[in-house]
């Protein structure tokens, strides 16, 4: 699936760049690295929308589109798809840009769902609009 989108969904929640040690055998980037910084900018967008602890408790609609190569700056931009109960969906894609090439690629795009949590790691309520 190739997305022909030029701009970033959501609002930027980390930045990072991609190492040689998270590389697999064809010296691409491990999709789990990149679905790890995701999972940790779905959390702040979460954390910072909800308040509170929360922990992950479903990816959906994963898409890898494109590699990552090591020395690829990796952009992850999220947005809020869903407040529940107790749980909360983020949306969210990632984007490189990388020395070679001067655009900004679209890699990676899914949605995770967060379970708010208490302090003593029970389910609790968000209190959904």
């Amino acid at each position: 699936m190739q997305d022909n989108a030029i701009e970033p969904r959501g609002a930027m929640t980390i930045r990072t760049m991609a190492m040689p040690a998270d590389t697999n055998a064809a010296g691409d980037i491990f999709g789990g690295w990149v679905m790890s910084q995701m999972d940790i900018a779905g959390a702040i967008c979460a954390v910072e929308t909800i308040g509170g602890r929360v922990a992950t408790v479903a990816v959906e609609a994963m898409s890898f589109i494109a590699p990552v190569r090591v020395g690829d700056v990796l952009c992850v931009y999220t947005w809020i798809d869903r407040i529940g109960n107790t749980s909360i969906k983020v949306g969210m894609e990632a984007w490189t840009k990388s020395r070679d090439v001067p655009r900004r690629t679209k890699v990676t795009e899914g949605h995770f769902i967060y379970v708010a949590l208490t302090d003593d790691g029970k389910k609790r309520s968000i209190g959904k609009d």
